[in-house]
């Protein structure tokens, strides 16, 4: 089975996990309400998992000057899962500073599949762990939004085979760690957290070819995770206690997000000669979306929402321009999606959904070349799902933070199914929304 399918019946499970497991958390929320007097500082222990990609920037290095050569960007996808040892302080009312280790391990990467056994390949991330602190703001007594940085150390394996040869080769990289997300109080001690990291590994040597140049490698992730972290004397009392917006999901709303994320583009040669996945790439985009909520039995949201966005998500084909020769690369810079999506309340105030719908994106690709330059115009059709957590902020305010995973129809550039790109985007935003109620 290709890598890319395997990918999306993971992240499918994934998606009905949480859905799953969103439910049982707002029935057990019903049954005990969590205490208005949370108590956020102290030690807690976490578990949990995500789904991200990693793109690998490629380029040849002149030993003897500055001048490069820049290579088509390597990427791919992947699940990972994770454990988390962390500690937080109140230090206002409202404010909290905390820190947090955790180990991961998974199969984010890429894969190459040639027809005859004549090669194939991975390049994944294989296991890892992040050092970080964290500022947080508490959104409501039950709902914490934050930011965090910190130390990423990740081990890179790539191994495969060609003509039944098998290779190997490890490499581990330091480097830095940003995010934001938020978390939010289920029941007891539990709380459940969703958030993104962008990881950055630094742009280092990995072949010195023999006076011609050195062959650079720069790896970054995008990852989104959802945990479960359990909090020891979260109900001890000594907690913040103030007033939670009364907040109607019933309503029309209005929304802006900035977000960022990675692509993964799959290429596939006609009557099954090679399957590569993939190409990678990157950016950050801007969006925005109309929608409509409807709160059922007190409990469940559903609801139907349209966004469009722009986007300066780009992959990088070739750039020969510090030698004077062409660069190519392709930006995903419009689209629109429909979607529905299904919620469960954790509590009065926040909101752990599911979603999912039809996806549309155009694709600009330039050449330029001494002065010139010249684009051509693609646009395809697909789907996406993801969840994320939600949270009321004011009686007509909420914010939240959201994944998405979408893929798109093959592009086969007229070459009559000889070669084919197959798109995919992870991404993650964060949001805000007015609602008119």
């Amino acid at each position: 089975m290709k890598f890319g399918k395997t990918l999306q019946a993971l992240l499918l499970g994934a998606v009905s996990a949480v859905a799953i497991n969103s439910a049982a958390l707002a029935a057990d929320s019903v049954a005990e309400a969590p205490a208005a007097g949370f108590n956020w500082s102290g030690l807690y222990v976490g578990f949990g998992g995500g789904v991200g990609a990693v793109k690998h920037g490629l380029e040849i290095a002149n030993p003897n000057g500055p001048e490069t050569m820049g290579l088509p960007d390597l990427g791919g996808g992947g699940v990972f899962g994770e454990v988390t040892v962390g500690y937080d302080y109140m230090v206002s009312d409202r404010f909290l500073l905390g820190a947090f280790a955790d180990g991961h391990f998974g199969n984010i990467g890429l894969s190459l599949e040639a027809a005859g056994g004549f090669a194939d390949a991975t390049l994944n991330n294989t296991y890892g762990f992040d050092v970080a602190a964290r500022a947080g703001y508490l959104l409501t007594p039950t709902t914490l939004g934050y930011v965090l940085g910190g130390y990423s150390w990740q081990q890179f394996k790539l191994d495969g085979t060609i003509v039944g040869t098998p290779f190997e080769f490890d490499e581990s990289r330091s480097g830095y760690v940003l995010g934001v997300g938020l978390e939010t109080v289920v029941s007891g001690n539990w709380t459940l957290k969703s958030e993104y990291r962008y990881a950055n590994y630094g742009n280092d040597t990995v072949v010195d070819l023999g006076g011609t140049g050195l062959l650079n490698v720069a790896p970054t992730t995008h990852t989104f995770h959802v945990g479960a972290n359990y909090r020891f004397g979260g109900q001890n009392g000594g907690g913040t206690s103030f007033a939670a917006p009364a907040y109607s999901w019933t309503g029309f709303y209005v929304g802006g997000a900035l977000g960022a994320g990675a692509i993964t583009d799959e290429i596939n040669l006609g009557g099954g000669a090679a399957s590569f996945n993939g190409i990678g790439g990157e950016g950050a985009f801007g969006e925005l979306s109309v929608g409509y909520d409807h709160e059922l039995n007190g409990n469940w949201v559903v609801g139907i929402m349209v966004d469009g966005r722009y986007s300066g998500m780009t992959t990088q084909l070739f750039d020969m321009s510090a030698l004077g020769g062409p660069k190519y690369e392709g930006k995903a810079d419009y689209g629109f999606d429909i979607l529905a999506r299904v919620g469960a309340k954790l509590n009065e105030s926040t909101l752990a959904y599911v979603l999912g719908g039809y996806s549309w994106q155009h694709v600009k690709e330039e050449v330029s070349f001494g002065g010139l330059s010249e684009s051509r115009d693609w646009s395809v059709g697909g789907f996406s799902v993801g969840g994320g957590l939600e949270t009321a902020v004011t009686n007509n305010m909420s914010v939240n933070l959201e994944y998405r995973y979408s893929k798109y129809e093959g592009q086969d550039y007229d070459s009559g199914g000889m070669w084919e790109t197959v798109p995919a985007f992870h991404t993650v935003r964060v949001g805000a929304k007015y609602k008119f109620n």
